[in-house]
């Protein structure tokens, strides 16, 4: 692999710093995640879209958060019965640990019966609890339903694009597979060039362009695809070197979407091949083969793998 990077290298060469053209836009000394940026100016609340933040987030992050919620709400209502003083019998008067204890046993229904509230304090108390613990508990159990039957699309994308020969022809390839098996119907692939761009008024902006495909749509997608576009002279990409690709910072974005016959709904994925992830003159090492007994194999161990074109090819 480690040949393979340097010949890549080689072939990719990057021009000057100072022949930037003018009104292109500064490339980034580091790279970010496609679609994320920093946002001033608008409502960044961490309370204003939580609903979307628990979805989004990993699930350590929920589990923390809910965690450290039961923790902080047992801690607040222990103050209260210490407040109370000697409002719960079978509690040591004055004791948090026992109170903290007493919380724990109310917020969760279980009682064992050794200390119960014996205080008009108490009961109120207790009755503050019992209602926040209705509501703890169904507002847990739905995020953790929608978080877990979220349908999500397990697909594979390969961690480098190609630049190749197909049917005599130059053409970018990238491949995908389905990890799970199960049938995607109706999937079907979008790709799109982001590049820079200068006006004739002398406006720079980054703008997409869409890539036709040699094939778009797939009627059933369960093991892998190899999605093509020829640059040939309708393709945005004519012309372009790998060191055309690196000086503007070049990007392409694919989308894949299909009805998951496991969840009955629409799934989706995405993935951005940055400049540096297009390895010009090379093709992919083959993940198919068919076994004695008529069986298909589909190797993922060599998936990501390419090798260089053959001299003269």
């Amino acid at each position: 692999m480690s040949e393979q990077v340097a010949r890549q290298k080689s072939q990719a060469q990057s021009p000057p710093r100072d022949a930037t053209r003018q009104g292109v836009i500064p490339r980034p000394e580091t790279r970010v995640r496609f679609g994320r940026a920093i946002r001033i100016g608008g409502d960044d609340r961490a309370w204003s879209d939580i609903y979307v933040r628990l979805l989004d987030g990993s699930w350590w992050q929920l589990i923390g958060l809910l965690c450290g919620g039961w923790l902080l709400t047992n801690l607040a209502f222990a103050a209260l019965f210490v407040l109370g003083g000697d409002c719960v019998t079978g509690a040591t008067p004055g004791s948090f640990r026992d109170a903290f204890h007493f919380s724990v046993q109310t917020l969760s229904t279980i009682g064992y019966g050794t200390m119960a509230p014996k205080t008009e304090w108490a009961h109120t108390v207790v009755s503050a609890e019992a209602l926040v613990s209705m509501l703890e508990v169904a507002l847990t159990t739905g995020i953790i339903f929608a978080k877990f039957s979220r349908p999500r699309a397990n697909v594979l994308f390969a961690a480098a694009a190609v630049v190749t020969r197909w049917q005599g022809q130059p053409a970018l390839m990238f491949r995908v597979a389905n990890r799970r098996g199960n049938d995607v119907v109706e999937a079907s692939v979008r790709v799109s060039l982001l590049r820079s761009e200068v006006s004739v008024e002398g406006h720079a902006m980054r703008r997409l362009h869409d890539l036709k495909l040699v094939r778009s749509q797939s009627p059933v997608f369960t093991m892998s695809w190899t999605v093509m576009h020829l640059l040939d002279e309708d393709s945005p990409l004519y012309g372009l070197t790998a060191a055309d690709f690196e000086a503007d910072q070049m990007m392409l974005i694919a989308t894949l979407t299909g009805h998951d016959g496991t969840y009955m709904q629409t799934v989706h994925a995405r993935h951005a091949y940055h400049f540096d992830d297009v390895r010009w003159g090379h093709r992919y090492v083959d993940v198919m083969h068919t076994r004695d007994d008529g069986a298909i194999v589909l190797d993922f161990g060599t998936f990501h793998e390419t090798t260089p074109e053959p001299e003269g090819a």
